[in-house]
Order: C-alpha cells, then sequence, then structure tokens
C-alpha cells in the first residue's frame, strides 16, 4: 500500500506556500517514499489565484495532489467576524469533512502523519481519534514558537485584555522583551472570542507528536537554545528545524515564464542601477496601509534621496491591516501631488504585487522594509539583504523584536503607539540609516553570513537536512 503525508494549511495562499514547499521537500529527498495530499480549505471567496497555484503545483509535482473541501458558510455575529475567528471558524467547519478525507485517502493508503498549521489544531482531535501522528507545522520561526508555547503562562498573568495594558512589557523565554499591546492581534482582547480559540490552540500545542519550524539552526539562537533548555511548555515535544523553506520561481513550477511590460521594466531598471542602492518596500500579499500612510511613505523617500522600488496596494483604513483582497486602482491619486515626476529615474511604484524573491536576489537591491511576515524574512535571509522592520499584524512583533535584537539583521521604525503610524521623517531617519550608515554596514555583513548559513543547512551534513531525516525516521516507526 502507498504511504501519504497528509497537509492541512488554513484558508488562503499566506500560509500555504511554505507548507506546500515542506511537501515538496519530503519528495525531493524521499521520492520513492511518499506521496503528500493538501487538505484545502475555501476562504471567504473564490480567489482565481489559489486556483491557479493549486493547477501548477500538481502539473509539476504528480505526487502532490489536492483534496478541496465543499464551501462553507460563515454565518457570524458581530463578535466574529474579524479574519483570524472566521479563519477558525471555517477549520471548526470542515472539521468533518477532514475526517472523511483522510478516511478516504486511507481506502488507497497509508496515511503516515497529519501536518497542521496552528490555526488548524482542532484537527488534532482527528488525528487523535483516527490514530494518524499529528504534528504542528510553524510557518513562523522559533521565536514564534517559544511565544505561543509560553503564551498559556502569559494569559494567566493579568485577567485585563493586554491592548489596556499600555505600560506592560513581558519577559518571554526565547523571546526579546515583547510589550502587552504589541500582541498579535487576536490576542490583544479577551472579548474576542478568536483570542479563546488561539488559546486553546496553544495549550495544545504540547500534545501534538512533534512540531516542525521553518528555520535553520544557528538564526535563531537564543529562542532556539530556551525550547531546548526546557524554558517553554511542551519543550519535551520533538522539535524539528528544517528551514528555511522558500517558494520556487514560476519556471521551476512548469508556467512558461511570462513577465509583464510593468515587471520586465522594473526588472530592467533594477539591473542597471548601483550595486546595494535600492532599497525595496513591500508589505506582503497581505499587508495593507491607509492613504495618509501611504502618502506619508512618499514623502518619507523623496526626503531620503534614495533608491526604491515600492509595490503599493489599493489603501485601506482596516485597524487589522490586512486583507486578502487585490482591487485595482489609481496610483497616481494617492500619491502626493507631483511625487512621480520628482522621483522619476530615482524610484519606481508597481501596482499591488512582484515577484519578492526574484527582486531581492536582484544585486542592486541593498535593503528591504518589511512587514516582518516570515516568508519575507526567510526570503531576505536566503539572499543576505538587511531589512527595515515594520510589522503590521499576526506575530510580526516578535519577529521583528528577534529580527533586530537577536538575528541583528534589521533596523526598526519607530510606530506610533495607538495605530502603528509612521512619519516620513522616521521612515527616512531608517532608510538613510540603512543605506548610509556604519550601522548599515554591519548588518548588511550579519545579513551575508546568515545567507551562508542558510544555504549550508540543506548541505551534505546541514543541520536542517538532518532535522528532516530524524523527522522522517520518526514518521516512518509510527504505526510499525
Amino acid at each position: 500500500m502507498k504511504q501519504t503525508i497528509v497537509i492541512f494549511p488554513p484558508p488562503g495562499l499566506a500560509d500555504m506556500h511554505s507548507m506546500v514547499e515542506f511537501g515538496k521537500l519530503i519528495l525531493h529527498h524521499y521520492p520513492h517514499n511518499f506521496s503528500i495530499t493538501i487538505l484545502c480549505t475555501h476562504g471567504l471567496q473564490h480567489n482565481p489565484t489559489m486556483s491557479s497555484y493549486i493547477q501548477r503545483i500538481s502539473n509539476s509535482n504528480p505526487s502532490i495532489s489536492f483534496h478541496l473541501f465543499p464551501c462553507q458558510r460563515v454565518d457570524t455575529p458581530p463578535s466574529r467576524r474579524r479574519v483570524p475567528a472566521i479563519l477558525l471558524e471555517l477549520i471548526r467547519l470542515n472539521l468533518p469533512n477532514a475526517r472523511n478525507a483522510l478516511l478516504e485517502i486511507s481506502k488507497t493508503s497509508k496515511v503516515r502523519a497529519l501536518i497542521i498549521h496552528l490555526i488548524c489544531m482542532p484537527a488534532l482531535s482527528v488525528g487523535i481519534e483516527l490514530g494518524i501522528p499529528t504534528f504542528n507545522f510553524r510557518t513562523a520561526g522559533a521565536s514564534a514558537l517559544a511565544f505561543f508555547l509560553n503564551f498559556p503562562k502569559i494569559h494567566q498573568q493579568t485577567n485585563d485584555s493586554f491592548k489596556n495594558l499600555t505600560d506592560t512589557v513581558f519577559q518571554i523565554p526565547g523571546c526579546p522583551p515583547l510589550k502587552a499591546t504589541h500582541m498579535p492581534r487576536p490576542l490583544l482582547d479577551r472579548e474576542d472570542p478568536a483570542y479563546w480559540d488561539f488559546l486553546n490552540c496553544c495549550l495544545d500545542l504540547p500534545k501534538v507528536n512533534g512540531i516542525i519550524v521553518n528555520t535553520f539552526d544557528g538564526f535563531e539562537q537564543t529562542a532556539m537554545k530556551a525550547i531546548q533548555d526546557g524554558l517553554c511548555d511542551g519543550a519535551t515535544t520533538p522539535v524539528y528545524y528544517v528551514g528555511p523553506l522558500i517558494a520556487s520561481n514560476e519556471k521551476e513550477e512548469g508556467k512558461a515564464n511570462i513577465a509583464t511590460d510593468q515587471e520586465e521594466e522594473y526588472m530592467s531598471w533594477l539591473d542597471k542601477q548601483p550595486s546595494g542602492s535600492v532599497v525595496f518596500l513591500y508589505f506582503g500579499g497581505m499587508g495593507t496601509l491607509s492613504e495618509k500612510q501611504v502618502r506619508e511613505i512618499a514623502s518619507g523617500l523623496e526626503y531620503s534621496g534614495t533608491r526604491f522600488l515600492w509595490v503599493l496596494k489599493k489603501p485601506s483604513d482596516d485597524k487589522s491591516k490586512m486583507t486578502q483582497q487585490m482591487d485595482d486602482f489609481d496610483v497616481a491619486s494617492i500619491l502626493p501631488d507631483g511625487f512621480t515626476e520628482r522621483t522619476k529615474g530615482l524610484g519606481v511604484v508597481v501596482k499591488s504585487q512582484a515577484p519578492q524573491l526574484e527582486v531581492l536576489k536582484k544585486e542592486s537591491v541593498g535593503g528591504f522594509v518589511t512587514h516582518c511576515g516570515w516568508e519575507s524574512v526567510m526570503e531576505a535571509s536566503v539572499t543576505g539583504v538587511p531589512m527595515i522592520a515594520w510589522p503590521l499584524y499576526a506575530e510580526q512583533h516578535v519577529n521583528r523584536n528577534a529580527l533586530v535584537e537577536d538575528m541583528k539583521m534589521a533596523i526598526p521604525v519607530e510606530q506610533r503607539e495607538e495605530d502603528g503610524f509612521v512619519t516620513a521623517t522616521e521612515l527616512e531617519t531608517r532608510v538613510r540609516e540603512l543605506m548610509e550608515s556604519e550601522t548599515g554596514r554591519e548588518l548588511r555583513e550579519r545579513s551575508r553570513k546568515m545567507k551562508e548559513m542558510g544555504l549550508a543547512a540543506f548541505g551534505d551534513s546541514g543541520s536542517s537536512k538532518l532535522a528532516l531525516k530524524r523527522l522522517m525516521d520518526a514518521i516512518s516507526t509510527y504505526g510499525n
């Protein structure tokens, strides 16, 4: 009977990328041992990008298949209409579908493991019921893992919502000090039902058969040591550091390398710029900013006089600073009057999205203004590009603190406490600091060393390759 590993990511592409990459990594090193099945939960709306991605992966990786769940209607009261709560509700609604899928797969294959995202932790009960070894996959790094393992203890330290503790700073094993108001948004308010959902997910982490983390040995030494030394709850659970996992480019997925005219234009522009002279600004596939903040960024870039490539999404006043929408808009209408003319030749504004990894690989790119999403952090690490850290949502403040204080690969921006706003003067100062100062030079050197470590992690005796072998050996022993 065939052997299959089933992977269960949350709805949407943001976290699916690295979980699919992990499946491809298994197949690369163990091509004749396993097949991979991805359980797909529909998001809040039809996503043609998701459909295209699934088709592309399926065509180029015959051993990866996708099991799509039926669409679910989520009727939620106002208190549960924030994105994290809705995603968790979608997972709960699909638990019967997940159970049925696993039973169906088991008719033709032996399911050796179920690998679930943190948001999909409710599916742990299904894995236990069916006797399937279940692992948690951390799409973020070891610092975020240390935070979530410790969160149940943090929860016990106060009866108030963290959003109200404006003067409180938590000392968390494995993490730099974290302001209470910088907790991931679903954890800020105890009145938010998602708070209790996430708390339960964290409480279940020690119950899994192992935790798989997209990071590599030496990158997050403080967090890794705290976990290894038993300073975090659940530390007896085996942890496997198998990163850096980076999404393959389009050519590797079997898609014709067809670039838009705009992409060809700005990629060609990057090739003509001096080495390390361009700062790249991109807030991820879901990051969004207000129109006022966009104009402030434009002024800061103009004041800095630094070459730039800026990926700009349609502005939104959503306090969550995240959206899955990719609406069209008129770029010129939201930028300061005359900005495009005054910065012509100095910078380029790209609408909505860009191939982030391919841009970071360009020799001319010397700095990266990022929201500190972990996929972006990993891509910066493997390309050796230092960062300006500007967190927006989720565990990005945790990532920011680790990048700045432990990994020393980033400069933080000062954000207004009540809404995270960053002034033009602040952005100008940080861009100049990164691109022109001795501090920036030191960060570039540190980033180059991290790049070398990341590349070595999958060498013949690399730490991530050895961790993957330990994981696969453990999976192979279950049920024998």
